[in-house]
């Protein structure tokens, strides 16, 4: 569709009313296919948006460019699920309209029709984004992003735009965007974390449409490399204690360069957002976590989602159907950790993946040394798959999946310096951008003694979860055949104590 169209629809509705069917399964056997992540059919995506859980559906709504598999003008795609795992894409959700593209944002169940929009009983749910005027842009003004909203009465299949649009204007700040909204219940009002510039503000509003400046957040604490965006603000218990989990994402300024998520813990009073200490804490350690937000009205529990791609690369990355994918969603734990007891966020993937699971094969009391082949021992034939390791005591070692092309993905423990890393410089085609082929690092927050490890490996993807999911590191790779081989070495004897490798199915 054509921005001339979309300006002639006057942005109404946004979702056409013709079913697209699902591709037959080779669709997605493609070169580098993600085979447990989700991805788009085709064409670009980045940003999670939307994420929100309602009548037993999880929906997940998207940045998309259907027109190329390169940055264009900003849709809102669309995808759900009943477990998380298996996803069917959907009609596009919200299309650019005569306001702009469709930016970042977020998706809330107003219950208590708060807004109004609700129709003879049916319970509106309610999207929150940024509408990004391109011409505005160009012309130099700093007011070309501003917040609109947009409802559906039919349990998120289609949407409709509200007419009033935008609800909340730009005061004159070049990057204002990515809205996510959540109910306050102690004072009865709707709260907005909003990215401006290099700190987040806060509004509040009582019907979603009239919103006031709170405060802000942000000027003295965290990372201040990039800009600041896609925040997330809720609330999670630790010891009976409500703690207050604020995420913001910056790019560049990530800890091994370009995009990353930074992560506070604090108070929130329903005004402003207090917190202690000045470490900078990362939700991923990894090139390859971006914009991640977690679902809406899950209650206590909290899901995670972030995009699988850094924007360093974005653009260049050797696919040719598609472009970029999502991790996969991840629980949010608090945990006290570090020796000093101190709170920290902790991430592992979902339950539900292991729905995907097929036979383990589990070794005991492991011995290795210099460099131990355990290819032998593993299903040949598997794309995808699980690996966990626990030791009793933790030592420098490295694991390297490997193909016979001599490509690897490689991660490990460096004891002296006490931090992770994974290596992908040779993990396959690298070239096409100088930052990708290099290695990454990740101090160790966990303090003790012995080690448990989770790898998720993928086609074209590996998610590190250390310690209880206190470290985590996610990276993409393009192997020209998938990483079957399996060696763990060490500088000095050590033996696993239990070694479980399990072979994962598509989701597809």
């Amino acid at each position: 569709m054509t921005l001339a169209r979309w300006i002639l629809t006057g942005g109404l509705m946004f979702s056409p009313l013709i079913f697209v069917a699902q591709p037959p399964a080779a669709a997605y056997r493609e070169p580098f296919r993600p085979q447990l992540h989700f991805s788009p059919r085709e064409k670009w995506t980045n940003d999670p948006n939307g994420l929100v859980y309602y009548k037993g559906v999880y929906h997940l709504f998207f940045q998309h460019y259907p027109g190329d598999i390169i940055w264009g003008p900003m849709h809102w795609g669309h995808a759900t699920s009943k477990d998380l795992i298996h996803w069917r894409q959907q009609p596009i959700a919200l299309y650019p309209d005569s306001l702009g593209y469709i930016f970042s944002g977020c998706v809330v169940v107003d219950s208590a029709n708060t807004s109004g929009f609700g129709q003879k009983g049916k319970v509106p749910l309610v999207a929150i984004f940024t509408h990004h005027d391109p011409a505005g842009e160009k012309k130099g003004n700093k007011d070309y992003q501003y917040q609109s909203l947009a409802y559906s009465l039919d349990d998120g299949n289609t949407w409709i735009k509200y007419r009033q649009n935008p609800v909340l204007k730009n005061p004159g700040i070049a990057d204002f965007r990515d809205p996510n909204v959540m109910w306050y219940k102690p004072g009865k009002k709707w709260v907005m974390t909003l990215a401006t510039k290099d700190r987040v503000t806060f509004y509040s509003s009582r019907d979603l449409k009239s919103w006031t400046k709170e405060s802000e957040f942000g000027k003295d604490q965290g990372a201040h490399e990039g800009v600041w965006e896609c925040p997330n603000l809720f609330p999670m218990q630790l010891d009976g204690a409500t703690h207050w989990v604020l995420l913001v994402s910056i790019n560049p300024g990530g800890p091994n360069g370009g995009s990353a998520t930074q992560y506070f813990i604090g108070q929130f009073d329903g005004k402003n957002f207090y917190t202690g200490g000045s470490t900078i804490r990362w939700i991923d350690y990894g090139p390859d976590d971006y914009a991640g937000i977690t679902w809406n009205n899950t209650g206590k529990r909290k899901i995670f989602l972030g995009w699988m791609s850094n924007w360093i690369y974005a653009n260049q990355v050797p696919t040719t159907a598609w472009r970029n994918a999502m991790t996969l969603p991840r629980q949010l734990r608090l945990v006290r950790a570090g020796g000093g007891g101190e709170i920290y966020l902790s991430s592992l993937p979902v339950q539900e993946l292991n729905s995907q699971a097929a036979k383990p094969v589990i070794m005991n009391g492991v011995p290795i040394d210099s460099l131990t082949d355990l290819s032998d021992k593993i299903h040949a034939s598997a794309t995808q798959y699980k690996l966990t390791l626990h030791a009793d005591s933790i030592k420098d070692f490295f694991i390297t999946f490997s193909n016979p092309h001599g490509q690897q993905m490689a991660l490990g423990y460096e004891k002296a310096s006490n931090r992770w890393y994974i290596d992908r410089a040779l993990s396959g085609k690298t070239d096409f951008n100088q930052e990708f082929p290099k290695k990454f690092f990740s101090p160790r927050i966990a303090a003790t003694k012995t080690l448990d490890l989770t790898v998720v490996m993928d086609v074209s993807s590996l998610e590190l979860f250390a310690d209880g999911g206190l470290t985590v590191m996610t990276a993409v790779f393009f192997p020209d055949a998938p990483l079957t081989r399996l060696h763990i070495g060490t500088n000095e004897p050590w033996k696993i104590r239990q070694l479980s490798y399990t072979p994962l199915r598509s989701i597809w």
